[in-house]
């Protein structure tokens, strides 16, 4: 038996570690995580997911749905402090080149239980004023 080691240096994420529990990814930047791509909010609904920001910047957005539609809010992530993104909480990561971040999820999330949402022009303004 040995100690393994994982690494990820590409663009976006890449699940480096995966068991029956649980998943470790790794998450880089990518154009659809810039504030220039991002276009859609996303949520798992059966599972919470964490983050950890180890360089670079990332804000998470996300938005809770009331009567009226998406609210929105923002959190400027702090390097290595754990983020909680609760299951069912519409989110996305803003992120710039040089971010390197951990995610780590229940094994079980995927898309088959988790949701996109396209944000509108209007939504879209509003994700951009926050950051």
């Amino acid at each position: 038996m040995k100690i393994e080691t994982y690494a990820f240096n590409g663009e976006g994420m890449n699940r480096v570690f995966e068991n029956e529990k649980w998943t470790v990814g790794i998450k880089n930047w990518k154009p659809a995580n810039d504030i220039t791509g991002i276009d859609c909010l996303e949520r798992h609904n059966l599972t919470d997911e964490l983050f950890v920001l180890l360089s670079g910047s990332c804000t998470l957005i996300f938005a809770n749905e009331t009567e009226d539609g998406l609210e929105f809010g923002q959190v400027s992530m702090e390097p290595n402090k754990v983020y909680n993104i609760p299951a069912t909480l519409w989110h996305n990561t803003i992120t710039c080149k040089d971010t390197k971040m951990v995610l780590i999820e229940d094994s079980s999330t995927s898309m088959d239980n988790s949701d996109i949402y396209p944000l509108s022009r209007e939504e879209l303004e509003t994700v951009k004023s926050l950051v």
